[in-house]
């Protein structure tokens, strides 16, 4: 039987919410082991003069728990 927990994050990329979405799994991964899914609850963006500057994700991640 596995158990699974949920991670809420946020990430930002300058280029696009894809690669915000990228990079927050990415590093996520660097700390958390067996990822199995994400889900995007809210997506902004951060204008500055006029222009989009940042895109920004908040997301879900599921990632199964060991077994001792």
């Amino acid at each position: 039987m596995s158990v699974a927990k949920v991670l809420e994050l946020s990430a930002e990329s300058s280029s696009s919410f894809d690669d915000a979405l990228r990079e927050g799994i990415k590093r996520a991964s660097k700390t958390v082991s067996e990822i199995r899914g994400a889900w995007i609850e809210n997506q902004e963006v951060i204008v500055e003069g006029g222009k989009i500057t940042k895109y920004r994700v908040h997301m879900r991640v599921t990632f199964i728990l060991k077994d001792d």
